[in-house]
């Protein structure tokens, strides 16, 4: 996994660039974060790297915009497996901790596609907002919008880090959607799938850049509320 800075200091509210989005993907074809001044939702898909805007819609950036938040790797699909009807989001993250579970692998990061019929996708998105030192939720608060997408096919790009790496990363699961037709994405809340083909890859290793501008040094990373994080992580307020 190639990762750009920690959560933590996004929560803390560092949003500048850390890298652009070429240098991004030259380390990962698929994974997900967002962009610089937290403008908007990223989604890295067959080495693309899509933007999901306030409304939902979904463009693909030039390689020079900045990242200051972002996780990526090169999907090799080790375990491919169908999944049938899931009825929502709580239930997927159950069946693929099962699949994690059989590897012996909860205590390593994983990453996952699935390419299926979504019933319904419940997701969010946000514009930029040029900060420093606004945090995460106030950010979200002022700028985040929801949405729904119907009967639409598409990708989650999935992420799973184990709880002990809490503050690097989300612990648990994270869902981002792109739409087939590249014209619909977002961060994914809840959703009902009709059927998925999933791919999935244990990851062992962990490369991070952090950024080198003096700024990053004036954040007092242990201090980010986790409690805050879950929240724009798992709910819409």
């Amino acid at each position: 996994m190639y990762q750009i800075s920690t959560l933590n200091a996004l929560a803390l509210g560092y949003t500048r660039k850390v890298v652009s989005i070429a240098d991004l993907l030259a380390h990962g074809d698929t994974g997900l974060g967002t962009f610089e001044n937290l403008d908007g939702e990223m989604i890295v898909l067959d080495g693309h790297c899509y933007r999901a805007g306030d409304d939902g819609s979904v463009t693909e950036p030039s390689t020079n915009r900045g990242v200051p938040f972002a996780s990526v790797a090169f999907l090799k699909g080790s375990l491919k497996f169908d999944l049938g009807a899931v009825p929502n989001v709580e239930r997927l993250k159950d069946l693929l901790n099962l699949k994690i579970e059989e590897g012996f692998g909860l205590n390593s990061m994983h990453i996952v596609r699935i390419d299926g019929n979504f019933a319904k996708v419940d997701a969010r998105s946000e514009n930029g907002l040029r900060s420093q030192h606004v945090e995460l939720k106030e950010l979200l608060s002022m700028n985040q919008k929801a949405f729904t997408f119907e009967h639409v096919k598409g990708s989650l790009v999935c992420l799973y880090y184990p709880d002990y790496m809490e503050g690097i990363n989300a612990a648990g699961w994270h869902f981002h959607f792109v739409s087939d037709d590249k014209t619909k994405g977002g961060h994914v809340f809840d959703l009902s799938m009709e059927f998925g083909h999933a791919s999935l890859d244990k990851i062992s290793q962990l490369e991070m850049q952090l950024p080198t501008e003096a700024a990053f040094d004036t954040y007092s990373l242990t201090k980010a509320s986790q409690k805050d994080i879950k929240q724009v992580e798992q709910g819409k307020g």
